[in-house]
Protein backbone atom coordinates (compact mmCIF):
# COMPACT_ATOMS: atom_id res chain seq x y z
CA UNK A 1 0.00 0.00 0.00
CA UNK A 2 1.09 3.11 -0.83
CA UNK A 3 1.61 5.35 2.35
CA UNK A 4 0.86 8.86 0.77
CA UNK A 5 -3.31 9.33 0.45
CA UNK A 6 -4.78 11.48 -2.32
CA UNK A 7 -7.49 13.00 -2.61
CA UNK A 8 -9.68 10.55 -3.81
CA UNK A 9 -8.46 7.89 -0.98
CA UNK A 10 -11.27 5.15 -0.23
CA UNK A 11 -9.79 6.04 3.22
CA UNK A 12 -10.56 9.43 3.85
CA UNK A 13 -14.52 8.45 2.10
CA UNK A 14 -14.53 5.93 5.14
CA UNK A 15 -14.27 2.81 3.00
CA UNK A 16 -14.15 -0.28 5.57
CA UNK A 17 -11.86 -2.06 3.16
CA UNK A 18 -9.73 0.76 2.70
CA UNK A 19 -9.15 0.01 6.58
CA UNK A 20 -8.11 -3.20 6.02
CA UNK A 21 -5.87 -2.33 3.52
CA UNK A 22 -3.99 -0.28 5.68
CA UNK A 23 -4.98 -2.74 8.58
CA UNK A 24 -2.91 -5.67 6.72
CA UNK A 25 -0.14 -3.26 5.07
CA UNK A 26 0.90 -1.44 8.42
CA UNK A 27 -0.12 -4.10 11.59
CA UNK A 28 3.39 -5.64 11.28
CA UNK A 29 5.65 -2.76 11.51
CA UNK A 30 3.73 -0.79 13.67
CA UNK A 31 3.05 -4.00 16.44
CA UNK A 32 7.10 -5.00 16.06
CA UNK A 33 8.10 -1.16 16.55
CA UNK A 34 5.48 -1.27 20.06
CA UNK A 35 7.09 -4.29 20.76
CA UNK A 36 10.53 -2.90 21.20
CA UNK A 37 9.84 -0.01 22.69
CA UNK A 38 7.72 -2.04 25.76
CA UNK A 39 9.39 -5.61 25.45
CA UNK A 40 5.96 -6.72 26.20
CA UNK A 41 3.54 -8.65 23.76
CA UNK A 42 0.33 -7.84 25.96
CA UNK A 43 1.28 -3.94 25.85
CA UNK A 44 2.48 -3.75 21.98
CA UNK A 45 -1.09 -5.91 21.32
CA UNK A 46 -2.90 -2.79 23.32
CA UNK A 47 -1.12 -0.22 21.83
CA UNK A 48 -1.57 -1.66 18.33
CA UNK A 49 -5.69 -2.10 19.05
CA UNK A 50 -5.50 1.86 19.94
CA UNK A 51 -3.38 2.86 16.85
CA UNK A 52 -5.66 1.42 14.10
CA UNK A 53 -8.79 2.87 16.24
CA UNK A 54 -7.43 6.07 16.16
CA UNK A 55 -7.01 5.61 12.34
CA UNK A 56 -10.88 4.11 12.74
CA UNK A 57 -11.97 7.44 14.09
CA UNK A 58 -10.08 9.98 12.73
CA UNK A 59 -9.45 8.47 9.14
CA UNK A 60 -12.24 11.00 7.40
CA UNK A 61 -10.27 14.04 8.89
CA UNK A 62 -7.04 13.11 7.58
CA UNK A 63 -5.62 15.65 5.05
CA UNK A 64 -5.35 14.31 1.41
CA UNK A 65 -1.49 14.53 1.48
CA UNK A 66 -0.95 12.81 4.69
CA UNK A 67 1.82 9.65 5.09
CA UNK A 68 -0.18 7.28 6.39
CA UNK A 69 2.96 4.97 7.74
CA UNK A 70 4.49 8.38 9.22
CA UNK A 71 0.85 9.16 10.84
CA UNK A 72 0.94 5.21 12.18
CA UNK A 73 4.08 5.12 13.84
CA UNK A 74 3.47 8.74 14.99
CA UNK A 75 0.32 7.41 16.59
CA UNK A 76 1.75 4.50 18.04
CA UNK A 77 5.01 6.68 19.49
CA UNK A 78 2.27 9.10 21.11
CA UNK A 79 0.61 6.15 22.57
CA UNK A 80 3.30 4.48 23.91
CA UNK A 81 4.82 7.89 25.44
CA UNK A 82 1.18 8.15 27.49
CA UNK A 83 1.45 4.23 28.55
CA UNK A 84 4.53 4.79 29.63
CA UNK A 85 3.66 7.89 31.72
CA UNK A 86 0.71 6.08 33.03
CA UNK A 87 2.83 3.08 34.02
CA UNK A 88 5.15 5.27 36.11
CA UNK A 89 1.93 7.21 38.06
CA UNK A 90 0.16 4.08 39.07
CA UNK A 91 2.73 1.68 39.98
CA UNK A 92 2.68 -0.87 37.51
CA UNK A 93 6.71 -0.29 36.49
CA UNK A 94 7.70 -1.03 40.50
CA UNK A 95 6.26 -4.25 39.93
CA UNK A 96 7.80 -5.49 37.36
CA UNK A 97 10.89 -4.11 38.56
CA UNK A 98 10.50 -6.54 41.75
CA UNK A 99 9.37 -9.59 39.72
CA UNK A 100 12.45 -9.02 37.37
CA UNK A 101 15.04 -9.01 40.36
CA UNK A 102 12.96 -12.02 41.86
CA UNK A 103 13.24 -13.44 38.08
CA UNK A 104 16.95 -12.89 37.95
CA UNK A 105 18.48 -13.62 34.48
CA UNK A 106 15.22 -15.20 33.29
CA UNK A 107 15.26 -14.63 29.67
CA UNK A 108 12.29 -12.53 28.50
CA UNK A 109 10.11 -13.29 25.61
CA UNK A 110 12.11 -11.01 23.43
CA UNK A 111 15.21 -12.52 24.15
CA UNK A 112 14.48 -16.03 23.32
CA UNK A 113 12.92 -14.82 19.61
CA UNK A 114 16.29 -13.82 19.38
CA UNK A 115 17.74 -16.68 17.86
CA UNK A 116 21.02 -16.08 16.97
CA UNK A 117 23.99 -14.09 19.39
CA UNK A 118 24.32 -11.56 16.88
CA UNK A 119 20.85 -10.75 17.30
CA UNK A 120 20.74 -11.14 21.02
CA UNK A 121 23.48 -8.26 21.27
CA UNK A 122 21.82 -5.98 18.91
CA UNK A 123 18.40 -6.60 20.79
CA UNK A 124 20.40 -6.06 23.88
CA UNK A 125 21.89 -2.79 22.84
CA UNK A 126 18.16 -1.92 21.35
CA UNK A 127 17.16 -2.32 24.85
CA UNK A 128 19.72 -0.12 26.71
CA UNK A 129 19.71 2.34 24.00
CA UNK A 130 18.47 5.49 25.02
CA UNK A 131 14.70 6.20 24.34
CA UNK A 132 15.42 9.20 21.83
CA UNK A 133 18.07 6.81 19.88
CA UNK A 134 15.93 3.52 20.06
CA UNK A 135 13.01 4.91 18.56
CA UNK A 136 15.50 6.73 15.33
CA UNK A 137 16.88 3.02 14.93
CA UNK A 138 13.73 0.91 15.10
CA UNK A 139 11.72 3.37 12.45
CA UNK A 140 14.65 3.46 10.17
CA UNK A 141 16.95 0.42 10.51
CA UNK A 142 14.16 -1.72 11.98
CA UNK A 143 10.64 -0.55 10.25
CA UNK A 144 12.80 1.11 6.67
CA UNK A 145 11.28 4.57 7.36
CA UNK A 146 13.18 7.14 5.39
CA UNK A 147 14.55 8.81 7.67
CA UNK A 148 12.49 12.05 6.73
CA UNK A 149 9.51 9.77 7.53
CA UNK A 150 11.07 9.55 11.09
CA UNK A 151 12.06 12.79 11.18
CA UNK A 152 8.18 13.68 10.69
CA UNK A 153 7.21 10.77 13.37
CA UNK A 154 9.20 12.26 15.80
CA UNK A 155 8.76 15.50 15.34
CA UNK A 156 12.26 16.64 14.43
CA UNK A 157 14.67 18.10 11.86
CA UNK A 158 16.40 15.62 9.74
CA UNK A 159 19.68 16.94 10.59
CA UNK A 160 18.84 15.72 14.22
CA UNK A 161 17.54 12.41 13.26
CA UNK A 162 20.78 12.07 11.21
CA UNK A 163 22.92 12.94 14.22
CA UNK A 164 20.49 10.39 15.91
CA UNK A 165 20.37 7.62 13.84
CA UNK A 166 24.31 7.87 13.48
CA UNK A 167 25.06 7.03 17.04
CA UNK A 168 22.53 4.48 17.56
CA UNK A 169 24.40 2.85 14.35
CA UNK A 170 27.21 3.12 16.33
CA UNK A 171 26.14 1.91 19.55
CA UNK A 172 24.99 -0.97 17.26
CA UNK A 173 28.54 -1.26 15.47
CA UNK A 174 29.63 -1.62 19.29
CA UNK A 175 27.03 -4.37 20.64
CA UNK A 176 28.39 -6.63 17.78
CA UNK A 177 31.68 -5.88 17.33
CA UNK A 178 32.35 -4.45 14.27
CA UNK A 179 33.78 -1.42 12.97
CA UNK A 180 30.94 1.72 12.97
Amino acid sequence: MDPLLHADHPLLRGDPRAFDEAFAAFREPVWRFLLRLSGRTEVADELLQETFLRLASHARRLRPDTNLRAWLFTVARNLWRSHRRWAWLDGVRLAELAAQAVRGSTPTPLELAAATDTARRVEQALAEMPDKLREVALLVLIEHLEPSEAATVLSLSPEAVRQRLARARRILSDAVGGEP
